[in-house]
């Protein structure tokens, strides 16, 4: 399980996080915009001083094999042994390829994360799921490997998009919505549209603790089915309509992953009314949130085949049937739900006519 820590002195933490590792060499990853953003505000710490800087491109079309490929050949080039460390630092792409990248680098060499955004603070950087796309498809390829420590500093969202804060509040709602109407209820209450620039100093403490609490969460769950065989599964509400709208996106014009889950969201929650009677108000209720929110990805029915298929790549599935998580309730979860052909082109449907 990762280590995770809140730090009130980013050097400080960095400093023991990487006396853990003890290692032999440093090297940080960075995408294009987080060598820009983000490095400046660690690279002149002391136990930063002999870290070798790795850059791939930004944007998830770019969490590729031939992404991981030029990580393991730098790394390769600038002499890494197994005893070396990879700091990662960024965006859930940077997490997810770092970790895949560092997890399968000589059997596996230790990591360090450091999420830049609310989406990596909340989801990709906690858990130990690392991962790369590939034939088209969200995380096809990838293994379960835990960070020796992942540092959330909230301070870096100062550096990031008011798109990127709602793509991470996307998955802070998925939580709400499995853990408890009291963490639910303060999602929908809390006043997102603050955070756009410039965010007060108020509205960012704020939501600094809202994401120690969504962390806790996944924390929870994790720590109870690490690799997934059973209620980690709840984690992936609104992923399985979400990863094939994220899919078919890549197709055409990318999106955020946090956008994406919150029009799956719509969809089986949409589900989970006429399959496991979750409330109608509620779901409408938070419908609404996100269509006010993050609008909705322009889809026709001549769609549906296209994204019904990508859903049967969808890893939590047996056999040919497609696996879902729906809800009966705010904290009633359900998993291993399935739905016909039919009932998910109503969701779908639903949708597209709101």
């Amino acid at each position: 399980m990762n280590r995770i820590v809140f730090p009130t002195k980013l050097e400080a933490a960095l400093t023991e996080a990487i006396g853990k590792c003890a290692p032999d060499r440093s090297f940080v990853l960075t995408d294009e915009t987080t060598r820009r953003l983000c490095l400046p505000v660690i690279e002149g710490f002391g136990c930063m001083k002999d870290a070798e800087p790795i850059v791939i491109k930004a944007g998830d079309q770019h969490k590729t094999l031939e992404a991981a490929s030029h990580v393991w050949s730098e790394l390769q080039r600038m002499g890494a042994t197994r005893h070396s460390l990879l700091i990662n630092l960024g965006g859930g792409m940077v997490t997810d390829l770092g970790g895949f990248a560092a997890s399968t680098f000589k059997r596996g060499i230790q990591m360090v994360n450091i999420p830049t955004t609310l989406l990596s603070m909340v989801d990709a950087s906690v858990g130990g799921k690392t991962g790369i796309n590939y034939g088209g498809l969200k995380n096809e390829i990838g293994v379960f490997s835990n960070a020796s420590t992942v540092i959330i500093d909230p301070t870096f969202l100062k550096t990031t998009d008011f798109e990127n804060i709602l793509s991470g509040y996307a998955e802070m709602l998925k939580h709400g919505l499995i853990a408890s109407e009291a963490i639910w209820s303060r999602l929908m209450a809390f006043p997102l549209d603050r955070l756009a620039s410039p965010a007060s100093e108020d509205h960012l403490a704020l939501l600094g603790k809202m994401v120690a609490e969504s962390v806790a969460v996944k924390e929870r769950i994790v720590e109870e089915d690490p690799t997934e065989k059973g209620i980690r599964k709840a984690l992936n509400l609104g992923h399985t309509i979400g990863h094939a709208f994220e899919s078919l996106a890549l197709q055409r014009t990318p999106v955020l992953h946090g956008y994406a889950v919150a029009w799956g969201l719509v969809c089986e929650l949409y589900l989970s009314t006429v399959k496991t009677a979750f409330p109608v108000e509620k779901m409408r209720q938070t419908v609404r949130f996100i269509l006010d929110h993050y609008g909705r990805m322009p889809i026709t029915c001549h769609d549906y085949p296209t994204l019904i298929e990508l859903m049967t790549h969808d890893k939590k599935n047996t056999g040919s049937e497609i696996n879902f998580t729906l809800l009966a309730g705010v904290g009633d979860i359900r998993i291993n739900q399935t739905a016909t052909k039919q009932e998910i082109e109503e969701a779908l449907d639903f949708y597209r006519e709101l």
